[in-house]
């Protein structure tokens, strides 16, 4: 079933669809800022080799598995297209039949702001209608940090930013994210999180 072939043609931003309900909008910052510092050639050269896995689904439809922020990122830069890699073609399926391989496969992440699971329907149709969830900026920032390693676990950063939700209140993030991010630091290296993908406690650094 996998293609994993580019797509040559190139595939509208504002057409892919996301298989998640959030991003962190203080991640989608840090990649826009990193975008403006690229010169016309870096900007190109990044597009070709950044491409986007999707599945083609029902109707055809580009549903993206992967670098939502990065797409957010380069839509709210402007960036009309971005090269795709088809990952699997399910667009035969029904939109209940295509939801369920999705789910099965891990290739969808129906959990809203809050970190509560929602019905497949309330996931946005478009890139830009993502909602933003402060504790998924957190969690990353805290990857960046060392307070956990890359790990190939889907939706690995949001098992994180759960965990973090449930330790640090949301006012503290948005208040004063430094401290919150050394309150996350000190979390990530206790026993409580040796369940979480790239854990890296006292035991294992």
């Amino acid at each position: 079933m996998a293609i994993r072939e580019p797509l040559l043609k190139p595939v509208p931003i504002k057409e892919l669809r996301p298989t998640q309900m959030t991003v962190g909008y203080r991640e989608v910052a840090e990649k826009r800022r990193r975008w403006k510092d690229f010169d016309a050639e870096k900007k190109r050269a990044y597009l070709g080799a950044h491409m986007i896995p999707t599945l083609l689904g029902p109707k055809k439809h580009h549903y993206m598995i992967d670098n939502h922020h990065l797409s957010r990122a380069l839509f709210e830069e402007g960036v009309e297209h971005v090269l795709v890699t088809v990952v699997a073609d399910l667009h035969h399926l029904d939109k209940d039949a295509f939801w369920t391989v999705c789910d099965h496969k891990s290739w969808v992440h129906p959990y809203d702001a809050e970190g509560v699971r929602q019905d497949f329907k309330d996931i946005p149709k478009a890139i830009d209608d993502l909602k933003d969830d402060p504790f998924r900026s957190l969690a990353g920032e805290l990857r960046r940090a060392g307070g956990f390693a890359k790990d190939t676990t889907p939706f690995s950063e949001f098992l994180w930013a759960d965990f973090l939700r449930r330790n640090i209140k949301e006012k503290r993030v948005e208040d004063d994210f430094s401290d919150a991010l050394e309150k996350a630091l000190s979390l990530a290296k206790s026993k409580d999180a040796g369940y979480l993908p790239g854990w890296c406690g006292p035991s294992e650094c």
